[in-house]
């Protein structure tokens, strides 16, 4: 990642992504630009942030948007907004590989950031500390 600085602000500027999973990440806002395999697959499980929206730019491939009462499914060049309030999961449509910018607040960064350090029995309480729960 270059990082360019200027006098009182910083600039960064994140090169093309070498491996899976590179994030950038400034005061409220992280950028993360992600592979996901060639399986249709669900990340985590249906859940609803109550403040926070999160956004997905799907670069390549195909991502399964599943909300409470529908699916959509969103090829490459598709931006998606799920705003707060709205129960959502996602993950691969398959059958391809596909990559994407996810765009999250720095309340959302952190959230999933703690879900990797904990055990999956904890991520009920995780969701809950950030304003957030799971529903299934």
């Amino acid at each position: 990642m270059a990082v360019m600085s200027e006098t009182r602000d910083q600039i960064i500027v994140s090169s093309p992504p070498e491996g899976a999973g590179t994030w950038i990440r400034g005061t409220t806002l992280a950028v993360g630009d992600w592979p996901s395999t060639g399986t249709a697959s669900e990340g985590p499980p249906l859940h609803v942030h109550h403040r926070d929206d999160e956004a997905w730019y799907v670069i390549s491939g195909a991502l399964r948007f599943r909300l409470a009462d529908r699916e959509v499914i969103a090829p490459a060049g598709s931006t998606v907004l799920v705003p707060a309030g709205v129960a959502h999961t996602f993950g691969n449509a398959g059958p391809g590989p596909s990559r994407y910018l996810i765009l999250l607040t720095a309340t959302l960064d952190s959230l999933i950031k703690e879900l990797h350090q904990v055990d999956a029995t904890e991520h009920p309480r995780i969701y809950r500390k950030y304003n957030s729960e799971v529903l299934e």
